[in-house]
């Protein structure tokens, strides 16, 4: 679930809070800008913006606005001294857009929760406290929702989108910020291992897709983390899947002969990563028969098999983090 499906439920549900952005960054500072957390009108937090001293300052600092409606910026100056006397790991400086949310932008928060699923080139402008609080989803096609803006001005905030982070305009009276897709993830075959990649992929902010042809296993139940589950043949599923070339794709279904169905379908696709489960045998095997199919050792060598990091994984639960963790690593690459 990401930041903005927080917000949308909270505000269902009659609350109201901070919501705290990096939008500037300097030096070893923990975070990237754009990293976020919501504080609730309880004080709960969600996601971070850095852990340690700089987000129990955020919290502190949030807790004293939130009553506020208008939107600040604080400054945390991480010197040598300050790391030196508080432990810290990281040095540097930090400015952390802090905003109210509110029931008047409950419709924002709830289109922006959709987008964070479905994808979508838009941005979010939020005026900070030199004016009246006011905060503006822009879309393709100069769709607006939030408070209102000009046509030229929506324009101007849309041509930002390539930017690729959070930035200060007009003056230091505005935060333009893009606002990006989830990196899809496909995983072909829905049995145990599968379950704990969806719920671990989910949690760190991957859209998984789940597929698979049997609907006793596809299915809501077994996977609620899943953005979308598709219960298909999975070679006719290829058809049914976007590829941009930032796609993942982890194979772990029920045989040796769909992994090979779906290994050979993938690699035709233009992705990020391809990933199959497997000894290194059959890994062997299935390989041999690419070969076969035509695609050379060069594409081939760019699948990770067998999948994951090695830390010995036994376990469905272990396995899977070792899936994950690979496919943070490749992401961060």
């Amino acid at each position: 679930m990401n930041i903005f499906q927080i917000i949308r439920d909270n505000l269902e549900a009659g609350g109201r809070g901070v919501l705290a952005t990096v939008i500037r960054r300097s030096g070893s500072a923990p975070r990237d800008v754009g990293a976020k957390m919501y504080i609730d009108e309880t004080g709960r937090s969600f996601g971070t913006v850095g852990g340690g001293l700089l987000e129990r300052y955020v919290q502190e600092e949030a807790a004293g606005k939130k009553n506020d409606d208008r939107a600040s910026i604080f400054h945390m100056k991480m010197d040598s001294r300050t790391v030196a006397e508080q432990g810290m790991l990281c040095g540097g400086n930090v400015d952390v857009l802090l905003e109210p949310v509110r029931q008047a932008h409950r419709p924002l928060y709830a289109r922006l929760a959709e987008l964070g699923e479905k994808g979508g080139r838009a941005v979010v402008v939020t005026a900070l406290a030199t004016e009246a609080f006011a905060k503006t989803l822009v879309e393709e096609g100069l769709m607006i929702t939030g408070d209102p803006v000009d046509e030229n001005s929506a324009a101007g905030y849309l041509d930002l989108f390539g930017e690729r982070r959070p930035v200060v305009v007009g003056e230091g009276r505005f935060v333009v910020e893009p606002l990006f897709d989830r990196t899809r993830l496909y995983v072909f075959g829905a049995g145990h291992v599968s379950q704990y990649i969806a719920r671990i992929a989910d949690m760190v902010d991957f859209n998984v897709v789940v597929i698979d042809d049997r609907e006793e296993y596809a299915n809501t139940e077994r996977f609620p983390e899943a953005g979308e589950i598709m219960v298909q043949n999975f070679v006719e599923a290829f058809d049914s899947l976007s590829f941009t070339g930032q796609e993942f794709i982890v194979i772990v279904t029920r045989g040796h002969s769909h992994d090979a169905e779906v290994l050979r379908a993938a690699l035709s696709r233009n992705t990020r990563y391809v990933g199959m489960i497997g000894s290194r045998r059959k890994v062997q095997m299935i390989f041999d028969l690419m070969r076969q199919s035509g695609y050379s050792d060069e594409v081939i060598s760019r699948v990770h098999a067998p999948i994951g990091l090695s830390i010995h994984a036994e376990t469905p639960q272990e396995i899977a983090v070792s899936i994950v963790g690979e496919l943070i690593q490749v992401r961060a690459e």
